[in-house]
C-alpha cells in the first residue's frame, strides 16, 4: 500500500490510508458531529441575484456531496474537490462531452462496457470519431494520436488487465494535442493515482471499490483543472446527472474503509492468482502482480500494489466456464466488482463483450472472505 512518500505523493502529506478516513470531516468545534448529515432537499432559500457557489437548487449543489467531493479530491492528488454523479456511466459521458464535434478519440480495444458502447454510438451518430488499440502496445497507441481531441485509458483494462504506460501516453498524447482521461475504478486511488501520471482527468464508477458494499450506484470525475471541471459541472447540472444525497453520504461512509478493503481483497488477489496459475483446469492467469504477466513490470513501476482483479481462462471452454459458476457456493455469479464480496463472470454471456475477449474467460473479484474458504470453494468448481 501506498505511503505519503510513495509513487509522488509529496512528503509531508497525509497517507492516503489516512486521508480515506480523515478527508470530509465536519469542522470541529464543541460537540459538532464527528460523520457530515444527510441534507434531504430539492431547493434552497434565496432572495438575491444568484452568484456561483449558492445553492439555489437540489440539482446543482448539496452540502451531502461536498465531504465525498471533497475526500475523493484529495486522494486523487487534485487540487479540486471529485464531482460525483449519478453512476460511473454518467460521469464517462461527461467525461466524453469534452471531445469536439468531429473530435476523434482513442481508447482501449478492451474497456468498461459502457465506455465502448457509448463511444461507438457517437460515432454512429457521427458526433465523434473512434480509434481503438492495444493499450499495452505504448507504439501503436502514438502512432494513433495523430489528430485525436483525446485518449482514454483504463490500466489495468476491464477485462483483460492489459497494463498502460500511462506517463509516457499521457506525455505523448498531450504534444498531440489531446486530452487524456483515465478510468481508474480498478486500481483506485490507493493503487494509482493518474493525475500525479499526466491525466487531465479521471473518471471512477463509484459503485465499485469506493462504495465498497454492492448497495449503491454512482460516478465521479476528479480534475485539477478549473476550466475542465466548470465544464463537467455544467453538464452534470444541464443534464441531471446528480447522485442522491442518501447514496453518496453511503459511499462516503464506505470510503472511510477503502484502504483495509484493498489492503485485504489485493493481498488475497495474489494469493489465489499464484494458486491458479498451476492449477489444471485453468489454462491461463491474467494479473499484473505475477511475474510472469505481460504488464508486471510496469505494473510494478507506476501502481503500489496489483489491485484486486483476476481473471482466469477455464480449460474446456465457454460450458466449462459457465459451470464453475453454477457451482461455487461462496463466490456470488454476478457482475460488477469492488465489493466486500468476491463475485465472478463468464464476461462473454454478457453479449457486447469484444469478441477478442475469450469466451472461457471469468473476471474474479477478490472480496474480503478469508482466502482459504476462497480457494476450496474455486478449486472443488474448477475442472480436472
Amino acid at each position: 500500500m501506498s505511503t505519503a512518500t510513495g509513487h509522488g505523493h509529496a512528503a509531508g502529506q497525509l497517507s492516503v490510508e489516512t486521508t480515506v478516513v480523515s478527508a470530509g470531516r465536519p469542522e470541529r468545534a464543541a460537540d459538532s458531529a464527528v460523520n457530515p448529515p444527510i441534507v434531504l432537499t430539492s431547493t434552497f432559500l434565496g432572495t438575491r441575484a444568484t452568484r456561483d457557489g449558492d445553492r439555489v437548487y437540489g440539482r446543482y449543489s448539496n452540502p451531502t456531496w461536498d465531504p465525498f467531493e471533497e475526500a475523493l479530491g484529495a486522494l486523487e492528488s487534485a487540487e479540486l474537490p471529485a464531482l460525483v454523479f449519478s453512476s460511473g456511466l454518467a460521469a464517462v459521458i461527461a467525461a466524453m462531452s469534452l471531445i469536439p464535434a468531429g473530435g476523434t478519440l482513442v481508447m482501449p480495444r478492451h474497456s468498461y462496457q459502457g465506455s465502448l458502447l457509448l463511444a461507438a454510438g457517437d460515432a454512429r451518430d457521427g458526433r465523434i470519431n473512434v480509434r481503438t488499440v492495444d493499450i499495452a502496445d505504448t507504439a501503436e497507441v502514438i502512432a494513433a494520436l495523430d489528430g485525436a481531441a483525446m485518449l482514454w485509458l483504463e490500466s489495468p483494462t476491464n477485462p483483460m488487465l492489459e497494463v498502460a504506460e500511462l506517463a509516457v501516453l499521457a506525455d505523448a498524447a498531450h504534444q498531440a494535442g489531446a486530452l487524456v482521461v483515465v478510468d481508474n475504478t480498478f486500481s483506485t486511488p490507493l493503487v494509482t493515482r493518474p493525475l500525479e501520471l499526466g491525466a487531465d482527468v479521471v473518471v471512477h464508477s463509484v459503485t465499485k471499490y469506493l462504495s465498497g458494499h454492492s448497495d449503491v450506484i454512482l460516478g465521479a470525475t476528479v480534475t485539477s483543472d478549473p476550466e475542465l471541471r466548470a465544464r463537467l459541472l455544467t453538464y452534470r447540472s444541464l443534464h441531471g446527472a446528480v447522485g442522491g444525497p442518501f447514496e453518496v453520504w453511503l459511499a462516503l461512509r464506505g470510503l472511510r474503509t477503502l484502504a483495509l478493503r484493498v489492503q485485504r481483497s489485493m493481498e488475497s488477489a495474489m494469493d489465489l492468482a499464484a494458486r491458479l496459475a498451476s492449477h489444471p483446469g485453468v489454462e491461463a492467469v491474467r494479473y499484473p502482480g505475477l511475474p510472469q504477466d505481460p504488464g508486471h513490470a510496469r505494473a510494478a513501476a507506476q501502481m503500489d500494489g496489483f489491485g484486486s482483479i483476476v481473471c482466469i481462462e477455464v480449460a474446456g471452454g465457454a460450458e466449462a466456464a459457465d459451470a464453475v459458476t453454477e457451482k461455487v457456493g461462496l463466490w456470488l455469479p454476478a457482475t460488477s466488482l469492488g465489493g466486500v464480496e468476491s463475485l465472478i463472470e463468464r464476461r462473454r454471456r454478457q453479449p457486447s463483450e469484444p469478441v477478442s475477449v475469450p469466451e472461457n474467460l471469468l473476471r474474479l473479484s477478490v472480496g474480503i472472505e478469508n482466502v482459504e474458504d476462497l480457494w476450496r470453494d474455486l478449486d472443488q468448481a474448477l475442472p480436472r
